[in-house]
């Protein structure tokens, strides 16, 4: 897909604040620092969009970007960063619950998580989740690029066992740096895009 256009419409913190765009939705989520935002950036083709961050747990709100004016990527709060409050993440918590609970544009979500480790604990509570909304989940293996080529089926093989993905849900390697998986995740994300 070419994006002529991207922008980043709000950053919410509630429904409240959510855009009024009769757009479909695709949520992003992944753990604090793995590699959302620059993401969105290669899928987008700009350098800086999102905003990536050294700190982990930058994210903050739930961010809205609207692409090519046809649909959104929706960021959502890194989680399992410990240097933030138990309030904070209770608060975090919350407004990803009423999103992923209440938002009817929402058509699948993307869970980020770095192939070169085993998902963590909160990359399978974050998958449950996502399973309980009943939503489509792709699951993208950042750092494609960090690991050698005979690894790569292994540690993908590791992330299906460990997250104990059901047979509907895509397993996507990504590099954001080489921009490999970048063509087939446009493949998994346009089925959605129909109004």
């Amino acid at each position: 897909m070419k994006v002529n256009q991207a922008e980043l419409v709000i950053s919410a913190v509630s429904q409240q604040q959510y855009p009024e765009d009769p757009m479909p939705e695709i949520a992003l989520a992944g753990r604090s620092n793995v590699g959302k935002s620059s993401f969105i950036n290669k899928m987008i083709q700009r350098k800086a969009l999102a905003r990536t961050s050294g700190k982990p747990g930058k994210t903050q709100t739930l961010n809205f970007y609207r692409i090519n004016e046809s649909f959104m990527f929706v960021d959502v709060p890194g989680y399992g960063y410990a240097k933030v409050s138990k309030k904070e993440k209770a608060k975090w918590g919350k407004m990803m619950e009423e999103y992923f609970s209440t938002r009817e544009r929402l058509r699948m979500a993307m869970l980020i998580v770095d192939i070169r480790h085993d998902p963590s604990e909160d990359d399978q509570l974050m998958y449950d989740f996502l399973k309980h909304y009943e939503l489509p989940v792709t699951v993208v293996a950042t750092k494609l690029d960090k690991i050698k080529k005979g690894q790569r089926a292994k540690q993908l093989k590791r992330i299906i066992e460990v997250l104990e993905m059901e047979e509907e849900d895509k397993l996507l390697p990504f590099s954001s740096e080489t921009g490999e998986g970048k063509d087939e995740a446009w493949g998994i994300i346009k089925p959605y895009l129909k109004k």
